[in-house]
């Protein structure tokens, strides 16, 4: 057991004392160790049921290995291997390629801060769009349901129902409080609360308060259109101009500025419009001998949004993933090539 800071050998222990046992492999939380003779365990603790996944693998992009120290699939995986031991609610599975998983959790904000803490740890990564998890039940489909209350001003109660009625939310309660403050409930699809949050808390103007608990399995709810725009994606590599940009921010917002690295397939801004767009970002201004009078003007370029990580992952569609990095966070395509990109959409437009 545990005195101060020293370890001592102990008989017994009693209520809230630390201690070390050595010589019984695989034992996790909520488990009990019992006398053989006869054993009495305790009820073990229950965990709610992961309700998102997300693919996550090595880092395949043309930047790959320049700023993280740890790259290869043996420490992505002896990493998550390592969460597994104190993290009950998290669960790793293989998938076909040996180089990517399938790590399952609570919620995209339990799976991000995951990944926020392999990134710090010098890690480089990437992660797919968070999907949810199914079931079959009597022959059909199932999702999870999420039970979501939220506490907000009186004055946000119609932009927020209005937000969960196209994430097929549906109000299940209202209490006014007479406070100024109302208590709203809903039963969401789980891949409805995705990047629920971030608008939520914008809406609200930080003023809300939600909280979502795994309440039942329900028939699959139909499609959700959680993104209505597309993205700018980059066409080659190399760094990107000002002039270039400037030409660019009036398609969208930009997520890049100008003298950075950009690859191939790499999405550097959101498109206004609903289809993606393949842009050169990188190109400079013509240089001549001819004076015109616009030759002198300033180039004026929009601030760039950076995203989080957080962002990032609620931005991309099932197209895309993002690279994750000690000091970087990129959305790109899951297929660089933008030959590979046109194939692959014919496909599936044919099944």
């Amino acid at each position: 057991m545990t005195e101060a800071l020293d370890r001592v050998e102990a008989e017994e222990a009693g209520p809230g004392e630390i201690i070390a046992v050595a010589g019984l492999p695989d034992v996790t939380i909520g488990e009990t160790l019992a006398d053989p003779e006869d054993p009495r365990p305790l009820p073990v603790i229950t965990v709610d049921e992961p309700s998102l996944s997300i693919t996550v693998g090595i880092n395949t992009s043309p930047l790959a290995g320049r700023e993280g120290s740890r790259l290869t699939a043996r420490q992505i995986r002896d990493r998550l291997d390592q969460e597994l031991v104190g993290n009950v609610s998290i669960r790793v599975r293989d998938t076909e390629r040996p180089e990517v998983w399938e790590v399952e959790g609570r919620g995209e904000l339990q799976l991000v801060v995951l990944l926020e803490l392999m990134r710090r740890e010098g890690f480089e990564l990437t992660a797919g769009q968070p999907q949810v998890i199914t079931r079959e039940i009597d022959g059909k489909t199932n999702e999870p349901v999420e039970l979501l209350s939220i506490d907000v001003p009186e004055d946000y109660v119609g932009v927020v129902t209005q937000a969960l009625a196209v994430r097929k939310g549906r109000m299940e309660q209202m209490i006014n409080h007479s406070t100024g403050w109302v208590r709203l409930e809903f039963l969401v699809p789980a891949r409805g609360l995705i990047g629920f949050r971030t608008e939520f808390l914008t809406e609200t103007r930080g003023t809300g308060l939600m909280h979502h608990v795994f309440d039942r399995w329900e028939p699959w709810a139909g499609g959700l259109r959680m993104r209505p725009t597309g993205s700018l994606v980059a066409d080659r590599q190399g760094k990107t101009a000002a002039f270039a940009l400037f030409g660019l921010q009036e398609r969208g917002m930009l997520f890049v500025g100008p003298g950075e690295d950009v690859y191939e397939g790499m999405v550097i801004g959101e498109n206004s419009r609903a289809e993606d767009i393949d842009v050169n970002a990188i190109k400079e201004k013509q240089q001549t001998n001819v004076r015109a009078a616009s030759a002198d003007q300033l180039i004026r370029l929009v601030p760039a949004k950076r995203l989080s990580l957080e962002e990032a992952i609620e931005y991309v569609r099932e197209d895309e993933c993002v690279e994750i990095t000690p000091e970087s966070v990129r959305p790109r395509k899951v297929l660089l090539d933008r030959t590979g990109r046109v194939k692959a959409a014919r496909q599936a437009a044919r099944v």
